[in-house]
């Protein structure tokens, strides 16, 4: 039996590829008692995680659900400063993704990768020698150690109080692979649908879930008609894909420019509610929810 954990959501980034003053890139953080998971690591995810009163060296879990620059772009930055931060004595970091999270780590602070005469500086300077020791940590410092794995469907982690599992996504296969993730934990059981269209795998993954955060792109009707309802989730594909699993909160993540703005955000939610009966939160970044 899983221990007592209180949930907690942290959204980072509720928008899209497209930057707006209010919106850009996808990432949240789950935290659980003393851990946090992030999942998802856009556009400026680093500065949005301190700016939520977390900071990089808390976490010790990300999970990628793929490799699209508005789900990864800050990775780089999260990784050299949760590294830079350290003193040493902190947990490895353990990664998470569909195909290319191996690759794309190793390529960003392997021993040739591309910010690797970044770490050798840091490590061998005796300027950074001497900010790292006045931090608190013990020389010699060391290089970055990561944990990543290319995953797929089913048992991903398992943390002591929660676990993680996956399913397939449905996204822009062949070309990048995609995830869904559920984590159960005693405070109940959460679902990040990363960015997909309404389909079984995510349905029967986010079976009886207590919350659902889900892509919703723009009003679906619209999408029908621009033709880009191919491979994701407007309005109307969330709340269809929330009554089908029987999910008891929506949360509305990823949301395009259109449906942020008012007139179409409460459309998008009149347009919901005829479908699914559970609770709807149409989320803005830096939004703190209690599971």
């Amino acid at each position: 039996m899983l221990g007592e954990v209180m949930a907690e959501i942290f959204v980072l980034g509720a928008g899209t590829p497209t930057p707006t003053p209010e919106r850009f890139g996808s990432s949240h953080v789950l935290k659980l008692g003393e851990d946090l998971l992030m999942f998802d690591c856009g556009p400026a995810a680093t500065h949005k995680l301190v700016r939520a009163g977390l900071f990089p060296t808390q976490v010790n879990y990300l999970f990628f659900t793929h490799h699209h620059f508005d789900h990864d772009i800050d990775y780089p930055c999260f990784l050299l400063c949760r590294w830079d931060q350290s003193i040493g004595q902190e947990a490895e970091l353990q990664v998470f993704g569909p195909q290319l999270t191996e690759k794309i780590t190793e390529g960003i602070i392997g021993d040739t990768g591309l910010f690797s005469h970044d770490w050798k500086a840091r490590v061998n300077h005796p300027l950074s020698q001497q900010v790292f020791v006045n931090r608190g940590g013990t020389l010699p410092r060391v290089p970055p150690r990561v944990s990543a794995r290319d995953v797929g469907p089913g048992l991903v982690y398992s943390g002591g109080d929660w676990v993680v599992t996956a399913a397939p996504a449905d996204h822009v296969q062949p070309w990048l692979d995609s995830l869904a993730y559920r984590v159960e934990c005693s405070d109940g059981s959460i679902v990040f649908t990363g960015d997909t269209s309404p389909c079984e795998s995510v349905v029967d993954l986010a079976r009886n879930a207590d919350v659902m955060l889900c892509m919703c792109w723009d009003d679906q009707e619209i999408m029908q008609q621009n033709g880009e309802f191919q491979g994701q989730c407007g309005t109307t594909g969330a709340a269809e894909m929330a009554q089908s699993a029987g999910v008891k909160k929506l949360v509305l993540v990823h949301v395009g420019p259109h449906l942020s703005e008012m007139e179409p955000m409460n459309k998008g939610l009149q347009d919901i509610g005829r479908i699914y009966d559970g609770e709807v939160i149409f989320s803005r970044e830096l939004d703190h929810l209690v599971v």
